[in-house]
Order: C-alpha cells, then structure tokens, then sequence
C-alpha cells in the first residue's frame, strides 16, 4: 500500500518511517509537516493510506480528513485519547495512541489491508479522479495525454477526462512497455502511431500531436523499429 505522513512532529516523522521501512506491503510516498501541503499532494498522486496527527498548525486532522472528497484509508497517530470517538465517525481504520509500539503499528496495518480492495494490475490499469469521481481507466485504451499547467486531458476513442495531475506524474503511472513522452506537453500510447509527419505524429484517430526536439530520437528508433 502506498503510504503518506502528515505529523508535525520530527520525532514522529522517524518513528513512523522507521515501522514502515520494516513492514513489507507498505511503501512511503512522501511525509509532511502540515496538512494544507498534503492537501495539494493527494490532488496529484494516488495514496493508499494515510498515517494522520491530529493536532497540527494551520488545519488539524479531524478537519483535514472532512475536506477530503475521496480520502483514501486513514490510521490516526496522535497523543490525544480524546479525539478517538470523532475519529472513528469519520471511518477511520484505527486510533493510535501515542507513543505506540511497532506490535500496535502492525495491527493497525493489518485492519487496513483487510479493508483494501484486491490489488490492480498496474502494468495494465490507470486509477485516476476526474469531476465524476474515481475510474479506473485500462491503459490500452489511452491513445494520447495532453498536459496544461497541474491538469492532463486523457483522451480514449469513447471520450475524455480531465485529470489535477502534471505530466510528470502520470508519467510514473504508465506502462512504459506502451506509452512514449513525444513533446513536453504530449505522451502517445505506441500501438496509436500510425505514420510521422514532417515534426508531428499521426494517431489511428487522426489526432496530430507535436514532437518535441527532445524526445525525436527515441520515437524515431520506435518507429524504426
């Protein structure tokens, strides 16, 4: 399960770190100090599990975790007993008290893969959130990104949806076995490519798309091969 960190505590940043470094299934994606910068990360990465501290500057836990449309599987670490009950109506996986043993760690992991869905073929399947909510999107199916600022516009032959992401990060989610970056603001799926064209490509749907200087050589040495 991918993991995040939103404690504001140094201390609880290591502890925390330290047990998910050792148990296996969990992978840390990033840990932060305060929630308005989690806030922004979750609208551009899709997260598993969140380890979330109550009490913090700026935006607490209990609010934080309300903000969020589509919040993903929450444990809550804090030092406040009092805040279990209202924890708890906001689903929360587990309430753990701190300072909390690995054993007590373990135990709460484990209530949160059991409420896990079965895990996607990632190679094969693109999990991703638009206005409608979330879809998991089979990757075969993409025929092109395009990139604006933070939004990317996936483009099906059935249909579009606009994405909070950056070209980047969906980057790190395609399968690189079918997808090629051909401009800066632009990744094609290979199998689409029909022909090139002076300094743009040709899709099956009749879609030109740029290339970029940058990625010419290495969608010439696909074509050619």
């Amino acid at each position: 399960m991918k993991c995040i960190i939103i404690d504001d505590e140094p201390f609880a940043h290591q502890v925390l770190e330290h047990y998910i470094n050792e148990t296996p299934g969990l992978s840390l994606l990033a840990a932060f100090r305060n929630a308005v910068e989690a806030f922004e990360y979750l609208g551009k990465h899709q997260v598993d599990l969140l380890f979330l501290d109550i009490e913090m500057p700026l935006v607490n836990g209990i609010q934080f975790l309300k903000a969020l449309e589509n919040a993903p599987q929450t444990i809550f670490t804090t030092a406040y007993k009092q805040y279990a009950f209202e924890g708890f109506e906001l689903d929360a996986i587990d309430y753990l008290l701190k300072p909390f043993s690995y054993e007590r760690f373990i135990k709460a992991v484990q209530k949160a893969e059991r409420k896990s869905p079965p895990a996607q073929d990632t190679a094969n399947y693109l999990l991703i959130k638009d206005k409608q909510g979330m879809l998991n999107l089979k990757q075969q199916d993409i025929i092109y990104i395009e990139g604006s600022k933070d939004y990317i516009k996936i483009n099906t032959a059935e249909q579009s949806y606009l994405v909070y992401q950056t070209m980047k990060g969906i980057l790190e989610q395609l399968n690189p076995d079918l997808f090629l970056q051909a401009h800066r603001s632009y990744i094609i799926n290979k199998t689409y490519v029909e022909r090139i064209v002076q300094s743009n490509l040709i899709l099956s749907n009749q879609s030109f798309v740029p290339i970029g200087p940058m990625y010419k050589k290495d969608l010439i040495q696909y074509i050619n091969r």
